[in-house]
């Protein structure tokens, strides 16, 4: 039997005072519900999906967005193409009226395309939307995104900065991994990802412990946790997660619009010399994962149960010849080792 991923530690009843200097420093993921409950967009967004994309369009002021449109095949998985050379889904920069009205369009196909805006900072996008949609940092001056999509699923990846996570409309998902996890979650090309950050290459709807036996090892350190709006997620550096936007039991096309806000930026901006320490560690760490990757996310299905054989004898067992364990050396990167 699988191990279930456990639930993130939540705090209830959450405020603007809840944001603590403790809190925003934390090494673990926190969960602060109605953190931003007050929110006029949230507000909005809880009476009707077209109120909350109407909130959206009185800061918006023609600036592009890029968008991601995938068929509805895909699922709503955001991922690479079946030879691993190109993507599954399309990109385009236009408007985000245009995206709004595209969403409004399709939100009661069945199934529907996957439409999506990753990573996109708030005063370009919608200058003026933080003056009522905000929350106190202090001395400390966060990058402000948005993200904005109907039922899609963005793949595990990690950040080098802290971020507070905050659900503005629809609900979401998030299965969180600490760092150190890298090695069971099959990460993927490096210097080919879709958004800037590699990704685990784990359908995670759909796990192929067979393929990827490793995973069952994350699935046991991971974290899990379910938003609705208002609530907010706070994630240190580093920890890998993976969002899906959630549908609606009562009515498929109620996520007309699912966004939330993510203010980061904390790991250079700690409020004390000893938070500093901690900042230096966490970008050391970081140099050192990235540096594990390459070999780990390469290892074909033959290095893998060639591991597990070799592992109470201290050797490597391949091809049928039996040598001590040496270095691992990155194969050539072919779309078949990239899956395993």
């Amino acid at each position: 039997m699988q191990a279930m991923p456990e639930p993130v530690t939540e705090l209830a009843g959450c405020d603007p005072s809840s944001l603590t200097d403790a809190l925003l420093c934390s090494t673990q993921p926190r969960v602060l519900r109605g953190l931003v409950a007050h929110w006029p967009a949230v507000q909005a967004a809880l009476q009707s999906p077209p109120a909350a994309a109407d909130h959206l369009r009185q800061f918006y002021r023609d600036e592009p967005v890029v968008a991601w449109f995938g068929a509805p095949d895909i699922n709503g998985r955001f991922f690479y193409n079946d030879t691993f050379s190109g993507f599954n889904f399309r990109v385009e920069r236009l408007g985000l009226a245009h995206v709004l009205d595209q969403l409004a369009a399709c939100a009661d196909q069945q199934p529907a395309p996957a439409i999506y805006v990753g990573s996109t900072t708030v005063d370009t996008c919608l200058p003026g939307f933080r003056a009522d949609n905000d929350l106190p940092f202090g001395s400390r001056e966060p990058l402000a995104s948005v993200w904005i999509g109907n039922r899609t699923r963005i793949a595990a990846h990690q950040d080098v900065p802290d971020n507070l996570a905050c659900v503005v409309a629809g609900r979401r998902r998030f299965t969180l991994f600490p760092p150190e996890q890298v090695a069971n979650l099959y990460v993927g090309p490096l210097d080919f990802t879709p958004a800037g950050q590699a990704i685990s290459l784990v359908d995670f709807a759909r796990p192929d412990f067979d393929r990827y036996p490793r995973f069952a090892q994350a699935l046991a350190h991971a974290q899990v946790v379910d938003l609705e709006p208002g609530d907010a997620l706070f994630m240190p550096s580093l920890w890998w997660h993976h969002v899906e936007a959630l549908d609606s039991a009562q009515c498929a096309g109620e996520l007309l619009v699912a966004a939330f806000a993510s203010v980061h930026g904390f790991a250079d901006e700690r409020a004390d010399a000893g938070d500093h320490d901690r900042a230096r560690a966490a970008r050391t760490r970081a140099a050192r994962l990235a540096a594990d990757v390459r070999p780990l996310h390469l290892r074909s299905r033959r290095a893998d149960r060639a591991a597990r054989a070799g592992a109470r004898t201290g050797c490597v067992v391949a091809d049928g010849c039996q040598r001590d364990a040496q270095p691992a050396r990155a194969p050539a990167q072919t779309p078949e080792s990239l899956r395993e």
